[in-house]
């Protein structure tokens, strides 16, 4: 079974997937570059885990499996 993420990092993510729809890919480096400079994130590992979400969440549109 996978790790389950904090509602915080959710949170965030479907806020900046619905905010900069252009902005994000299926590439988790690019994301994480991307979001280092839009949002205010203090800590690395939570900077992380909310671009690994988002890259997650493109994969799943790309798929068709995201509602």
């Amino acid at each position: 079974m996978g790790t389950v993420r904090e509602k915080a990092i959710k949170r965030m993510a479907y806020k900046l997937v619905k905010q900069y729809p252009e902005f994000w890919t299926t590439d988790f480096e690019h994301n994480k570059r991307i979001l280092q400079r839009i949002a205010d994130v203090r800590s690395k590992v939570y900077r992380n885990r909310v671009a690994g979400y988002i890259t997650r969440l493109k994969k799943r549109e790309l798929q068709g499996t995201l509602v």
